[in-house]
């Protein structure tokens, strides 16, 4: 069985451009990392939300909302839930250590949407106090 090869820093930000066209992307030294920022909207009635994804080769993405900022917080919440820190908006989509995510995954076609769901159920928790996205607490 062959294993697949790690998808190189252009690849990655290849396929996140062809995506998301009004995106901008910055690749980080010669395929080391990249920095990618766009705009999701989990459904049409949602508001439109600004991300950041930050990637180095050997490191898992780390995703931020960067706008809005502050997130708004379901009533009597102290903070936002799933984050691996709650003021940076810094994302907590996946178990890092079950290798839900690898780099041989593209990060358009995983993280990308996996962050769209994250803001779905950001939206239901407002609303209702409830998170619905399941997770490890």
């Amino acid at each position: 069985m062959t294993k697949k090869k790690r998808i190189s820093v252009h690849a990655q930000g290849g396929m996140l451009r062809h995506l998301f066209p009004d995106s901008t992307l910055k690749i980080v030294g010669y395929d080391k990392g990249l920095i990618w920022e766009g705009k999701l909207q989990p459904t049409n009635l949602s508001i439109t939300y600004n991300i950041k994804v930050e990637y180095n080769i050997g490191c898992n993405p780390n995703i931020y909302v960067l706008s809005p900022n502050p997130l708004p917080l379901a009533k009597d919440a102290t903070k936002l839930p799933h984050t691996y820190n709650h003021e940076k908006q810094h994302l907590c989509l996946y178990h890092r250590l079950m290798n839900e995510w690898n780099e041989r995954k593209m990060i358009a076609k995983t993280i990308i949407p996996w962050t769209s769901e994250w803001l779905l159920h950001y939206e239901i928790w407002v609303t209702t106090g409830t998170w619905h996205g399941g997770g490890i607490h």
